[in-house]
């Protein structure tokens, strides 16, 4: 692959464990060149590519425009679980809030490239019975109607913890060390948050053939287990 490629960079959820994943490989990549992170509370790190916007309403990001234009990808990280959550919140967490910041960047960066962090058994049909499955369907589907330069889905299993990460998901702290177990037994839903994390930017510089990608394609985009 060329290195004449360059990517600046939308991050959001950053302060998660997914997030800060993909923000730590990003602020390593030699090709990204800026990255822009947009938040309701700090992420914790600095470095000389790396801008942050702490702004507590993510639904309205009129008054911050002006920062956001001069973006050729953003990586949509943030997410919440559904566990106790009725459908409308999670819809207004999930779909209304993806979308909403998508309108805003695709009218700011046209040619901009738009992925987005979904999950494994995400429903495509947004009829099935699992509701953060039918909300995360339909997110994917009107994303892909948005006249993006492209927009790819990114639908990963379990994720392996980068070093040095801080904010994992309470009960990664617990299975951690099975991965090297779990990824023999299971291949075709373990990966790693670098592989994650490399497909995505490769997938901003490259593309790729498909727009809703699972693990095998993460692997494979990623060029590593």
């Amino acid at each position: 692959m060329g290195t004449d490629k360059f990517l600046n960079v939308v991050i959001t959820g950053a302060t998660g464990m997914v997030g800060e994943g993909v923000l730590m490989e990003c602020l390593e990549h030699p090709q990204v060149k800026s990255v822009l992170v947009i938040g309701r509370k700090p992420n914790g790190r600095t470095d000389p590519k790396l801008k942050e916007i702490v702004r507590a309403d993510l639904f309205d990001l009129s008054p911050i425009e002006n920062e956001l234009i001069g973006y050729n990808a953003c990586f949509f990280c943030a997410g919440i679980s559904s566990v106790g959550m009725k459908e409308p919140e999670y819809f207004k967490t999930t779909y209304t809030l993806t979308t909403n910041v998508a309108k805003t960047l695709l009218k700011l960066n046209p040619d901009m490239v738009f992925e987005y962090v979904s999950g494994a058994y995400t429903d495509s049909t947004e009829k099935g019975k699992s509701m953060w499955a039918r909300v995360k369907g339909k997110t994917e589907n009107d994303l892909g109607r948005m006249p993006f330069k492209a927009v790819y889905n990114f639908r990963p299993g379990y994720m392996h913890p980068t070093p040095g990460q801080h904010n994992l998901v309470k009960f990664y702290k617990y299975v951690t060390w099975l991965y090297p177990l779990l990824k023999g037994i299971f291949p075709t839903h373990m990966s790693t948050l670098r592989a994650l994390a490399t497909a995505m930017i490769n997938a901003a510089l490259y593309g790729y053939d498909k727009h809703v990608l699972e693990v095998k394609d993460i692997k494979a985009l990623a060029g590593h287990e």
